[in-house]
């Protein structure tokens, strides 16, 4: 991962503030910062959190 923190929990919250501020969805963001959504998605997984399309946030 590039710009993104390598810490789970600081990546949820990096993540998260990106997607209210920034971006449409997961997407857009991956897209843009060149990032691996299938990394971002499995990362905040296994701290148990997941994309949730109808509010563009890991809940």
């Amino acid at each position: 991962m590039g710009s993104l923190p390598k810490d789970a929990v600081m990546l949820l919250s990096a993540v998260n503030m990106k997607l209210r501020d920034n971006y449409s969805d997961l997407d857009a963001l991956c897209e843009d910062l060149g990032e691996s959504r299938e990394d971002i998605v499995s990362r905040l997984a296994s701290i148990g959190y997941n994309y949730d399309e109808s509010v563009n946030q890991f809940v």
